[in-house]
């Protein structure tokens, strides 16, 4: 094979390659859209480009893969120094990397290296690319310049854990039997590898991540920090303030720069040998894909010796300590204490709150259901707390009032008795009239004012005839 035919073959290979993850079927548009993202970033190629190769290879398989031949040698309409020409583009991107093929023509061509309209653009931009100085390159040398980030291994269990969130199968849990997409929810640690809390359910909200975190840290203890993407379910206040009130330190690794969490990334590998397996096994339930996850989790992934920690300590000038070693082994023979938290405190610090205004019946509406609260709370504000996995019972606070669990309002098939009012706005019996005695004492002292006051009635002048 001449080296134009093996240059073929190889792009070929290349962009097989890339595309392959978008053939499988059952895909829908919304995870081939996001499969077509992850391909473009880690393979520095255009999402159009994706589309491209993949009508390429339905229209004409393989063969349809491989570039046009374009004869490997300059053609004759370039200038005799167009190697020197090239040489210097490269040397002008070197010092001024933003700068623009147009730029570089114009310098050439103001130092007299070449005649004005001589170079054309294309051309040059094809051979910089060919020499690794295209505008993707030089993208790709400025973010590696500017991250610090690099293959890393934490050296204890629980000083970093990292979380991601993966698509699984769809399965027919909708209503009728619908295909609903689901989601891995996942938290593993970073120096061990070992899964601390997962689990697969029927949406990507952010509460799911917020649960799994829980989990983590019900059945492990704390981590010093937690290492997320820039995912919404990722950034939200909520999880922010959740991790904070138990002192965890939250990071957020740098936009496109997979190789921060390396250790999730790896994981989600292993998963796609599970969803080979439960595609197989016909599961047809979000139960039973959790039941099965379970059981390959902790007789197989868990289990299994893991090249990361091999490598890890191969660094370290100490192979023989990680040779053959599994996640669960290594978690179990780190000697750093699990620093445990109260459970009633992890559990507060998830909590969601909200605030309400209660009706003049005492109650209050919740996504979409009415809770008595009580009269004596009736037009004033209210919190309430609730657990998101567990929406039908809220806890209700107010100013005053200790806080407490308010149920459902139920809609019976006669009126309600009418609520107790408190004992402070009971009615309570009277022992006498206190208007009437107070009335009584008003009219004692007005009488005794009268019998006091002097009569000038016996001091009348007299009526006489003399004048």
């Amino acid at each position: 094979m001449n080296e134009a035919k093996k240059w073929q073959e190889d792009t070929a290979l290349n962009r097989f390659r890339m595309i392959a993850p978008l053939l499988a079927e059952g895909l829908d548009p919304a995870k081939k859209q996001q499969l077509r993202e992850e391909i473009s970033q880690q393979n520095q190629v255009s999402v159009r480009s994706l589309y491209r190769y993949e009508n390429a290879y339905r229209s004409n398989g393989f063969p349809g893969l491989r570039p046009v031949n374009r004869e490997m040698r300059c053609s004759k309409a370039l200038p005799d120094n167009f190697d020197s020409l090239v040489a210097e583009a490269i040397q002008l991107k070197r010092e001024v990397p933003t700068r623009s093929i147009n730029q570089i023509i114009l310098i050439l061509e103001l130092e007299g290296l070449v005649e004005s309209g001589v170079l054309k653009r294309s051309t040059l931009q094809r051979h910089l690319y060919d020499a690794g100085f295209g505008k993707r390159h030089m993208k790709r040398y400025t973010e590696v310049r500017k991250s610090s980030a690099r293959r890393y291994c934490k050296p204890h269990r629980m000083m970093l854990t990292e979380a991601d969130l993966k698509y699984g199968p769809k399965l027919p849990i909708g209503k009728g039997g619908a295909m609903v997409q689901t989601y891995l929810s996942v938290v593993i640690d970073q120096h061990s590898r070992m899964v601390l809390a997962s689990g697969w359910y029927d949406s990507q909200e952010a509460y799911i991540v917020e649960e799994t975190y829980r989990q983590a840290i019900l059945r492990w203890g704390k981590m010093d920090a937690a290492l997320n993407d820039n995912g919404k379910q990722y950034v939200s206040r909520q999880l922010l303030q959740s991790l904070s009130m138990l002192g965890i330190r939250v990071v957020h690794a740098r936009p496109y720069s997979p190789q921060t969490k390396g250790g999730v990334e790896v994981f989600n590998r292993f998963v796609n040998s599970f969803l080979a397996e439960a595609k197989a096994q016909k599961i047809k339930t979000l139960e039973e894909l959790n039941q099965w996850w379970e059981v390959w989790l902790e007789s197989y992934y868990h289990k299994k010796p893991h090249e990361g920690i091999a490598e890890y300590y191969k660094s370290l000038g100490v192979p023989e300590r990680g040779t053959g070693i599994t996640p669960q082994q290594e978690w179990n023979r780190d000697t750093r204490a699990l620093v445990f938290l109260d459970t009633a405190r992890v559990n507060e610090a998830f909590l969601h709150h909200e605030k309400r205004m209660t009706d003049n019946s005492g109650c209050i509406s919740f996504q979409g259901r009415r809770y008595e609260v009580g009269v004596t709370l009736a037009g004033k504000k209210v919190s309430i707390a609730y657990d998101p996995m567990a929406p039908g019972r809220i806890t209700v606070s107010a100013d005053g009032i200790p806080p407490f669990d308010a149920e459902p309002a139920v809609i019976g098939e006669h009126c309600s008795k009418k609520p107790a009012l408190p004992e402070f706005m009971q009615e309570k019996e009277p022992e006498s009239s206190r208007m009437l005695k107070a009335l009584l004492e008003k009219n004692r002292r007005e009488k005794e004012l009268a019998q006091g006051a002097i009569s000038f009635g016996s001091y009348r002048k007299g009526v006489s005839d003399n004048v």
